[in-house]
């Protein structure tokens, strides 16, 4: 049996250099890994503002192209529409809305103490305080606070994003450009084409989601009103923005028109609960098998395990921005991996 011929100085060195470079890899990968997640909130706050330059933009190329408005007129002309529309439905709605609202969160600690007696919980809101205290004397909310989530920092970090969502829109080609400058030459048309078709499906599942949240409020507002509940519009409005997030939205938006139905009477909030399920049922089984045609299809359980692990790792806002994260990440994977990689080796 013949013995291999020794390796000569230039093979161990070039061998040597390969073993080198690729551990260098992976330690650069790591080193990148544990950055971004010690600045996971900053990261997704830049997500934040990337959906909202996607919607801005979007918006800005359809008038571009339908009612044939100049480029450089129509960003500002979306940005105007978007502010008018926030400001008219807020100056003809908002004073109606803001006192139900208000109204709903003055009455319903004392309606939550209400029913929990008649079902023989006493003290329910103290129980629950209670076992969110972690032994140390620190409750829920002065965890909250410890975190950060004040009302300032909310509204500090909201500004953050709106404004570097517009600088964003205004001018995606020139952020892009820059991002693809960080690939090799040869990846970046394949790259450049993921992230285009990454920012379509975003901008088609919040169109989606627009359109899921605007029947599921309405649909459950004239419920409440049928049934008589108090302050039928907020209520309404309530379930329709908490429908933002899958699965667990609409249970926590149906709980304040629980409790106030629990309140009139047990069977009042027996019909409540079944117009609720009756609102979900025609929003799974009727309006989101449409809007999928024409948007992403993202599997259900995929975006409940995007909801359970974005929540424990980034806490509510993971939650809040969990489904259009997994929207962007499934599309840059099919993209960049299973196109680029997986099927090129196959065909191979």
């Amino acid at each position: 049996m013949e013995q291999p011929a020794p390796r000569t100085w230039r093979e161990r060195v070039r061998e040597d250099s390969v073993f080198v470079r690729r551990t260098l890899i992976v330690f650069i990968l790591i080193a990148v890994a544990a950055f971004l997640w010690r600045l996971s909130g900053t990261v997704l706050l830049v997500f934040g503002a990337i959906l909202i330059a996607v919607i801005l933009r979007a918006l800005a190329t359809t008038l571009e192209r339908y009612a044939r408005i100049p480029h450089a007129i129509s960003f500002y002309l979306a940005l105007l529409l978007v502010v008018g529309g926030i400001v008219g439905t807020g100056f003809f709605f908002g004073a109606a809305l803001r006192g139900q609202i208000g109204e709903v969160i003055e009455q319903l600690p004392a309606l939550i103490e209400s029913a929990a007696e008649q079902v023989g919980i006493t003290d329910p809101l103290g129980e629950i305080e209670a076992r969110l205290d972690d032994g140390t004397g620190t409750t829920i909310i002065g965890r909250a606070a410890g975190f950060g989530f004040s009302v300032a920092g909310v509204f500090i970090d909201t500004f953050i994003v709106i404004i570097a969502a517009i600088y964003l829109a205004y001018n995606p080609r020139l952020y892009r450009r820059g991002l693809l400058s960080l690939f090799p030459p040869s990846n970046r048309r394949r790259i450049d084409k993921a992230l285009l078709m990454a920012g379509h499906a975003l901008k088609m599942w919040f169109v989606g989601q627009l359109i899921t949240m605007t029947a599921v409020g309405v649909m459950s507002g004239l419920a409440f009103w049928w049934l008589e509940l108090p302050m039928p519009a907020a209520l309404g409005l309530i379930a329709g923005l908490t429908n933002f997030i899958p699965f667990i939205g609409p249970i926590l938006g149906s709980i304040p028109a629980v409790v106030f139905a629990l309140n009139i009477s047990f069977e009042t909030m027996l019909w409540t609960i079944a117009a609720v399920t009756v609102v979900q049922q025609i929003e799974s089984n009727l309006l989101v098998p449409i809007i999928q045609r024409q948007a992403v299809a993202l599997p259900p359980a995929l975006a409940l395990f995007a909801i359970i692990a974005f929540g424990v790792l980034f806490g509510f806002l993971g939650v809040l921005l969990a489904v259009p994260l997994a929207v962007a990440a499934m599309v840059l994977i099919q993209q960049l991996w299973v196109k680029g990689v997986v099927e090129s080796n196959g065909n191979g």
